[in-house]
């Protein structure tokens, strides 16, 4: 069964890869990120998230539900970035690719991040299908808890979603990833909403808008947009790198 459903997960994101239109999906991806230790904000462990039982098929269902798309709207989230045309774009925290793969189409080079080798190994099993033009643009990297392992200045955009709440030591992981940015790169960051929502990580695991904004800026970004009107669920955050 799970090799049935790997396989059918990797049609549907490669047909999505191609044709660059985006499925009803609906996302735990936040809720299901492995963590290292307790959120920043929080004096006491909070427990790990989760939907189901924990083993990597009930992630897969998480980040693969069929309603994400509704609320997510990755094309509007997509073009935030702008034009990609030539240029490396980091997705940090990617899961499954639900974003990943839809950039590959844009960009000159995506970089799928994730600390759970589970997803590593997974979104090397769809690059296997896609034409060698996309295989060539597309790399998965194992990543450490506190840093992206992005190389100086190697992403002209990098776009972390339902993922935020869930790093340790923000600030620093922030300036971390800013060596790692060329200049003028632009930062998307997109997560849920200090609220009572009907999707989403406990409150332990939400960081609110204007906390992020003041890290942003503590690491050296400049914020070029705050939005918490677009998405139903979540808000966007639009920083660059000086240039």
């Amino acid at each position: 069964m799970k090799i049935i459903r790997t396989a059918f997960f990797g049609i549907l994101l490669l047909n999505a890869c191609i044709t660059e239109t985006p499925r009803r999906e609906s996302d735990m991806q936040g809720m299901t990120r492995e963590h290292n230790g307790t959120p920043v904000s929080s004096n006491t462990p909070a427990p790990l998230p989760s939907t189901g039982p924990g083993n990597f098929e009930n992630l897969v269902d998480d980040f693969e539900n069929k309603d994400r798309g509704i609320w997510q709207k990755p094309d509007l989230v997509i073009s935030l970035l702008g034009n990609l045309e030539g240029k490396t774009v980091a997705d940090i925290g990617a899961g499954t690719g639900y974003f990943t793969f839809r950039l590959v189409p844009k960009a000159k080079k995506v970089i799928g991040i994730d600390i759970d080798r589970r997803f590593i190994l997974f979104m090397d099993s769809i690059k296997a299908k896609l034409p060698e033009s996309y295989r060539n643009r597309f790399e998965s990297r194992l990543a450490k808890y506190d840093d992206p392992l992005l190389a100086p200045e190697e992403a002209d955009a990098v776009m972390i979603v339902n993922t935020y709440g869930y790093m340790e030591h923000r600030v620093q992981y922030l300036k971390t990833l800013y060596k790692g940015m060329s200049p003028g790169a632009r930062l998307l960051v997109i997560d849920f909403k200090k609220n009572n929502l009907p999707i989403g990580p406990p409150e332990a695991y939400k960081v609110a808008l204007r906390e992020v904004e003041s890290e942003m800026t503590s690491a050296g970004f400049l914020i070029e947009r705050m939005d918490n009107k677009s998405l139903d669920y979540q808000y966007i955050i639009i920083a660059n790198k000086p240039e």
